[in-house]
């Protein structure tokens, strides 16, 4: 891919937008439907025409070779495919979803409002990992003798072997290519990258190897790893924050003990905006202070949050601070619509439309599959949707669903959502380390509305009038990743599954618990 490029997307009569491309216009046109889809938020089947300069009309495009920076295209809605669109960011539709049936009362809550351009920044990643990752143009002599080799292989089965250098090449585009998605990837990523290269390049299968690619994938592992070691050289946060050169006094291990990210986070800890330092966005910060107290200035508000992504993720990461702390000198981010925000730029995933969208998804099969689970418990997730009888609202069976799903996962309910009456005492909340408070009026009919629904994180309300406790799941598990914070070990499988299945991030490997829940979900799916 070339360097960064612009194109302008025409979505319909009166209803274009720009489309952002960091690493270039992609190499085939199904990885640009796929980055018009996640961008421009359109769904459904399309086809595309670009503006042709020859004849100044618009032509089909098959290859993106016809295109160039700054050029104008047009999505043709294929007849009966459905279509939406926002000039905002919006991540990949999931392939599994594409053909869902969803429930005519899901409640999909708008990510248009809470999704940040982190595509505004270069310093930002815009996908995540892909499901077919995309072997890039090498340079133009390791092209060429590629493809005499490619030939000779159809021709007459002729493996490749290339030289030293010329394989060196290879690596280096390749680990060049993956740090666009990120720095530590998995042992089953580097399998995805292995095979993609001697798929689109037969020629360099190994004979002697049993997948016909290990020996890419050990030198591939090496590679990454010395090109990590340029990267950190250079000054790379994400890659620094990692190195035994910034530990404390007395440690031995690397700083805050930091790794990686865990959870799919697409920028964990990027570089500050070119032109920025640490003093420059502390001014930025302080100004962010007084903004958002002002009313009806929820963009400026905005704006100054993306700015300050990036210091805000190295103060949370590296200085670890108190939530008390943290809120006082970030109050703009314990918001509803920040807390989506700052989940987009993290991971480039929407986080109420996609944890609602999906809890509604599984929901009929969940109702299905926990009450089969026998004893004590069993009895619980019966009792727990007993509820539902009572008030087959969609709040309440969300909120139903969540507790009997912690139940089956042999995990307590009240470890994260907690209940209380108007006229209770509610001290205890103060001790409480990370949870829900749902608070009903005395007397209360089951279908009346919750009082007050809020988030508690070591002590203290960080947000209140939630609505409904679904709601506030959404939030709390948002925060988790705003906050960089560990899953509480007495309900590590809830947000386990949270995570993996109803949020799909970094779900191709599970525990055995989630994976046979995740099994019995999709029985009967196609």
């Amino acid at each position: 891919m070339s360097a960064s490029a612009v194109l302008r997307i025409i979505l319909g009569q009166d209803d274009s937008t720009k489309l952002t491309l960091p690493f270039g216009i992609p190499d085939s046109v199904e990885e640009l439907k796929s980055e018009i889809k996640r961008q421009c938020d359109v769904s459904g089947d399309f086809r595309m025409q670009y503006k042709d300069i020859d004849f100044d009309e618009f032509l089909n495009l098959t290859s993106t070779s016809d295109i160039q920076n700054k050029a104008t295209l047009k999505v043709i809605y294929v007849p009966g495919a459905s279509s939406t669109s926002s000039p905002c960011l919006s991540p990949q539709t999931p392939t599994q979803d594409e053909n869902r049936s969803m429930p005519s009362d899901t409640d999909i809550l708008s990510s248009s409002s809470s999704l940040s351009s982190s595509s505004s920044s270069p310093s930002l990643r815009c996908s995540p990992w892909p499901d077919a990752f995309p072997v890039p143009v090498f340079v133009y002599d390791v092209e060429i003798q590629l493809q005499r080799a490619n030939s000779d292989f159809e021709s007459n089965g002729t493996l490749f072997s290339p030289s030293p250098k010329m394989k060196s090449d290879i690596l280096e585009c390749l680990a060049s290519q993956i740090i666009k998605y990120k720095a530590y990837p998995s042992n089953a990523e580097f399998d995805a990258v292995a095979e993609a290269l001697v798929k689109k390049h037969p020629c360099l299968r190994e004979q002697g190897s049993v997948t016909g690619f290990s020996g890419w994938k050990i030198s591939l592992k090496y590679k990454m790893a010395n090109f990590r070691t340029k990267l950190r050289n250079i000054g790379c946060s994400e890659l620094n924050v990692n190195s035994l050169k910034r530990k404390q006094s007395g440690q031995h291990t690397s700083p805050n003990q930091v790794k990686k990210p865990r959870r799919a986070e697409v920028n964990y800890c990027p570089d500050f905006p070119v032109g920025h330092t640490k003093e420059s966005l502390e001014q930025e910060r302080l100004s962010l202070l007084s903004e958002v107290t002002k009313k009806n200035n929820e963009q400026v508000v905005k704006v100054k949050m993306e700015k300050t992504f990036a210091y805000r993720r190295h103060e949370v990461i590296e200085d670890k601070p108190f939530i008390a702390n943290f809120k006082e000198r970030w109050p703009a981010l314990f918001s509803e619509r920040e807390v989506e925000a700052e989940f987009a730029r993290i991971t480039t995933v929407p986080l109420r439309s996609k944890f609602m969208q999906q809890l509604d998804y599984h929901s009929s099969q969940l109702m299905k599959v926990l009450p089969r689970k026998g004893g004590v418990a069993g009895q619980k997730i019966k009792n727990i949707f007993a509820d539902v009888d009572k008030n087959d609202a969609i709040e309440t069976r969300r909120a139903c669903v969540l507790k009997a799903l912690i139940v089956y996962l042999n995990e307590d309910p009240e470890n994260l959502i907690r209940e209380y009456l108007d006229v209770e005492d509610k001290q205890e909340m103060e001790q409480t380390v990370l949870g829900v408070f749902a608070v009903k009026k005395e007397g209360a009919e089951p279908t009346d509305d919750l009082e007050d629904v809020g988030i508690v994180i070591e002590g203290v309300e960080v947000l209140r009038t939630l609505g409904n406790i679904a709601n506030a799941v959404a939030i709390l598990f948002g925060l988790m990743y705003s906050l960089d914070l560990s899953y509480p070990t007495n309900l590590k499988y809830t947000f386990e599954v949270l995570q993996k299945v109803v949020m799909e991030l970094d779900d191709k490997q599970l525990s055995r618990k989630a994976q046979v829940l995740k099994n019995k979900l999709f029985e009967g799916k196609v």
